[in-house]
């Protein structure tokens, strides 16, 4: 077993107290965010001890969960935000349990990267994020729109009137895998490299 029964026990558990209070709070559609449906995700890899699914996510969520933790981080350190998007984190209004079961946000890259050096790299990783965001992203465009989820309609959260809304939607599956899913893959080729180099 090279992923610990304690481990596959603990991110299940979490998952299962997670759903029905992120559902009762922001509805069903908030899990087709990348990040929520990476949780059910790591939870399936660790039971498989897949690398394909670790590799998977890893390529679409490492960047943008790890710029959250820098975001909360400089909360914490100077009571700023550096860059944005963890302020629902010290929202008094928003529940006390779905903002602790929210730092899963900060858990994910370590445990990602832990996991790919454990099991190893799957380089066809980014090719099956992008094949999910071509999925989950034109679901997002149409269905309950208002909620902007993954950034379907607009980036930040508001629908953007720049260019007509279809051409906003191919630009998205054109230009994340490609500045985003791809040179993260790259990354993570380089990384387990050096990772065996030094083994």
């Amino acid at each position: 077993m090279r992923i610990p029964l304690s481990i596959k026990l603990l991110w299940t558990a979490c998952v299962i107290a997670w759903m029905p209070l992120y559902w009762r709070q922001y509805g069903l559609q908030n899990f087709l965010f990348f990040c929520d449906l990476g949780n059910l995700f790591i939870a399936a890899g660790l039971w498989l001890e897949c690398p394909l699914v670790f590799s998977w996510q890893a390529s679409g969520l490492l960047l943008f969960q790890t710029l959250f933790t820098i975001d909360f981080a400089g909360v914490l350190v100077s009571g700023r935000h550096v860059i944005g998007g963890t302020e629902y984190m010290f929202d008094p209004h928003v529940p006390l349990p779905i903002r602790l079961l929210s730092l899963f946000h900060v858990i994910t890259p370590p445990l990602l990267l832990w996991a790919i050096w454990r099991l190893g790299y799957d380089p066809r990783g980014w090719k099956y994020q992008t094949l999910t965001a071509w999925i989950v992203i034109p679901i997002n465009y149409f269905w309950r729109p208002q909620y902007d989820v993954n950034w379907a309609r607009g980036l930040f959260f508001r629908e953007q009137h720049v260019v007509p809304g279809f051409l906003y939607l191919l630009a998205y599956l054109i230009i994340v895998p490609g500045a985003v899913y791809y040179p993260t893959h790259r990354f993570m080729a380089w990384l387990t490299q050096r990772w065996h180099a030094e083994s």
